[in-house]
């Protein structure tokens, strides 16, 4: 997979929850307000429901930044906030085993009408990955996610 978007841009995902980051880059739409073309959404009930490998196998195939935008607090599914930060606190201890810089991976909450905080949030993981430069395509592998 490549590791820039066509045009030398790094990639980013997006975990947007339907109850926060979606309806954030919904409204972004409905403001007729632009975000980079570098960005991928990927529109989720809960980001509770992806584990620490879905996380690190999005690094080795090409992305430089993932945000996850939630509903923080406000999410509709019990536990799901705790469990989000839970998920992505192992990760970080994976992406350090690895040598990934765990800026790289940013949990957000981000409400209904989130416009400004939805593009700034995108602006900032690219200053980052401007800074960071591109996620190395042959990741050392952990003892985690072999097992």
């Amino acid at each position: 997979m490549a590791t820039k978007t066509e045009n030398g841009t790094p990639k980013i995902l997006i975990l947007a929850t339907l109850s926060g980051g979606y309806r954030g880059a919904d409204s972004t739409g409905q403001a007729h307000l632009e975000y980079p073309p570098n960005t991928f959404i990927l529109p989720v009930m809960s980001a509770a429901m992806f584990p620490e490998s879905f996380y690190m196998r999005a690094f080795e195939r090409g992305f430089d930044g993932i945000l996850v935008m939630y509903s923080g607090t406000d999410s509709p599914y019990k536990g799901a906030p705790e469990r989000t930060a839970t998920m992505v606190n192992s990760t970080y201890e994976l992406m350090k085993e690895r040598n990934l810089d765990p800026r790289r991976l940013r949990l957000t909450a981000i409400c209904t009408v989130c416009v400004r905080p939805f593009l700034e949030e995108i602006e900032k993981m690219n200053q980052l990955l401007e800074e960071l430069g591109p996620v190395p395509r042959s990741l050392p592998a952990t003892t985690a996610l072999q097992a």
